[in-house]
């Protein structure tokens, strides 16, 4: 048999195709007349010359042809023995290693705002700052870190964080970056629907906060959390790749080069994740963490289930001007959906529109003066009259109970500013809810929009994510101090038993806002309203949701 035929045989990798194309095209050179020290024959030897660096793997290809070989049985049972047993003290010699693939404690995949959120939490514990992290993503400014000016145009794409996220955030360093940006603090809140019947005002000052919540620009919180880990000692390698596969591995440490060794870590008996990246790279994990989103590629490669649906509807976002700086947050129930003005600082204000496919492509292509016209429209009078203060309605059926009344109770309602010019492009987002049925399985767990998305109703998605990334991190903080395996099934089910009920609770509940407020019948439309007037003038109730709108109670939501 020749010797092409013979390595054929031989198992592939990029290496080892390299060593053997090399051998092929080689000659080989013969020299006669040595006696063999075992056998005690003159024996004729091939050889081929190979460079250092390649020695180990040409040993281990000369090792293959041997044992794969179809020489003459009776000569091959004579020398293959000697051989490989040569071949075996060499081995124990120098260790081979056929490709070197760096090992993590923790693969994050997803370096967006929950999945960088989660680097940070990670970095600023005393139990977990000493882990080996791998981020992957595509963005391949991650690497080199997000620019960030004041004076940048303002984005549609914003986040309303709640006092528990930013006490989160505080806690972990990453607050002090967001705050040398655009920001903007709010302490009020109005809400009121197209009826004209109810309207309800909270106030920070009700229940001795500083503020309901804050309005930072995602762009903002990523460059923020991405600072306060690459200004941190924390051990971070960044691959602006995509995952491709992922499989559950029993690698061999001699066959596995440690990137970053962490000697605190119990070994998980050599078992992680394989994760293949599109630019043809891998690494080993002990745990993988999805971050990555609604369309998380962890998610579908573990084989996690979804529950979910779509809404038929899109929400439009985009940033607008006012004359003077908005300090209050405004939320108004339209039949066809929710639309939010939130304060950005700067005399800036976002907008989040909900409404069908067909009025957002509408309202996207018209002219900047038709839009405007219509986002004032839909904060004023449009679709409906002011709410009044007059008796007979709603009001009155609870002003029997408004015992230690709050200072908002006394608040009338007001229109919100008038935007003047739009300041940022239109964007367009279809909406869904989608949950996994489970967040963690053998060595995987998911976090943020990849466990769960939900209606922006109340703009808790990120705080949602956030609260994920706390609660792992302490979880994994948990079991290395108890000596466990970070990967273990048991260790991440604590995580999903924290999260899971509140994420639940928190979505079950805005789509049941939005199923309400599908619904245009006149009987209805007054209960609807008495609930409004209830969370106004009951005054427990009112602090209740105040309490919620801070992030208290594990159930951070604005109504």
């Amino acid at each position: 048999m020749t010797i092409n035929k013979l390595l054929t045989l031989v198992r592939r990798s990029s290496r080892r195709t390299a060593i053997l194309s090399s051998l092929r095209s080689s000659p080989l050179s013969t020299s006669a007349g040595h006696v063999n020290a075992y056998t005690s024959r003159e024996q004729t030897t091939y050889y081929a010359k190979v460079s250092q660096n390649d020695v180990p793997v040409a040993l281990d290809i000369l090792a293959d042809i041997l044992q794969n070989s179809k020489f003459d049985e009776n000569r091959i049972s004579r020398e293959r023995d000697v051989i490989l047993r040569e071949m075996e003290e060499e081995h124990e010699k120098k260790p081979i290693i056929s490709e070197v693939i760096p090992e993590y404690d923790i693969a994050i995949v997803g370096g967006g705002m929950v999945g960088m959120s989660l680097a940070c939490f990670l970095a600023s514990m005393p139990m977990t700052k000493q882990l080996s992290v791998a981020i992957i993503d595509s963005n391949p400014a991650l690497g080199s870190g997000l620019s960030i000016q004041r004076e940048d145009p303002p984005d549609p794409r914003v986040s309303t964080v709640t006092p528990a996220s930013i006490s989160f955030l505080q806690d972990a360093g990453a607050w002090n970056y967001v705050e040398q940006n655009r920001h903007a603090y709010f302490k009020k809140m109005q809400v009121w629907d197209y009826t004209g019947f109810g309207f309800a005002r909270y106030d920070a000052r009700d229940v001795n906060k500083d503020f309901l919540g804050c309005v930072a620009e995602n762009k903002v919180l990523h460059s923020a959390l991405l600072s306060c880990v690459k200004d941190s000692d924390f051990k971070t390698t960044f691959y602006p790749s995509r995952l491709t596969s992922m499989t559950l591995s029993t690698n061999s440490m001699s066959t596995v080069k440690a990137s970053i060794p962490s000697k605190e870590l119990p070994s998980g008996q050599g078992h992680t994740s394989k994760l293949q990246l599109s630019d043809g790279s891998s690494l080993y994990a002990k745990l993988v963490v999805g971050a990555d989103g609604g369309k998380s590629r962890v998610r579908e490669l573990a084989g996690f289930k979804t529950t979910g649906w779509n809404y038929s509807q899109n929400a439009i976002i985009c940033t607008v001007e006012h004359t003077s700086a908005n300090h209050c947050a405004w939320q108004r129930f339209l039949p066809n959906g929710p639309i939010a003005l939130l304060p950005m600082g700067d005399n800036f204000s976002n907008i989040v529109w909900t409404m069908s496919p067909t009025e957002s492509t509408d309202r996207k292509s018209i002219t900047e003066e038709m839009f405007l016209k219509d986002v004032n429209s839909a904060f004023d009078d449009g679709y409906g009259p002011h709410p009044t203060s007059s008796s007979l309605g709603p009001r009155d059926l609870f002003s029997w109970l408004k015992m230690d009344p709050t200072l908002s109770a006394n608040e009338v309602f007001e229109i919100p500013p008038k935007a003047i010019r739009l300041a940022s492009e239109r964007m367009v987002f279809p909406l869904s809810l989608r949950h996994a049925n489970s967040y963690a399985s053998k060595r995987i767990v998911l976090i943020g929009d990849a466990a769960h998305t939900i209606h922006p109703l109340a703009g808790q998605g990120v705080n949602l994510g956030f609260g994920d990334a706390f609660s792992l991190s302490r979880v994994i903080a948990e079991g290395i101090a108890l000596g466990s395996d970070i990967g273990e099934v048991s260790l991440l089910k604590k995580y999903e038993a924290d999260r899971k009920p509140a994420n639940v609770a928190m979505m079950a509940l805005l789509d049941g806002f939005q199923k309400a407020y599908s619904v245009d019948f006149g009987p209805f439309n007054f209960l609807r309203a008495a609930a409004f007037n209830g969370a106004n003038y009951i005054s427990p109730l009112k602090r209740r949701i105040i309490s919620y709108a801070s992030g208290e109670n594990k159930l951070p939501i604005f109504f």
